[in-house]
């Protein structure tokens, strides 16, 4: 299988991954948000918030690298 072939394939994963991830996240910042609050308060990412910041990080990363490799080949 050429690498033309399974990019694509590749890219679809990691922005389904990436999606889901991103949807993880959004939590109580986004029901706050939502309803008029301000959340204008300083919190440290513990346990799997901070995991999930990461991952997310990762598979950015991942999909523009995806992106750029599929531009170019």
């Amino acid at each position: 299988m050429q690498i033309q072939q399974f990019l694509p394939y590749a890219q679809i994963i990691v922005a389904a991954i990436l999606i889901t991830v991103i949807l993880l996240q959004q939590g109580k910042a986004a029901m706050g948000g939502s309803f008029g609050q301000s959340g204008e308060f300083s919190t440290t990412r513990r346990g799997p918030e901070k995991h999930l910041f990461t991952l997310t990080i990762v598979f950015g990363i991942l999909f523009i690298g995806l992106a750029i490799l599929n531009l170019l080949v």
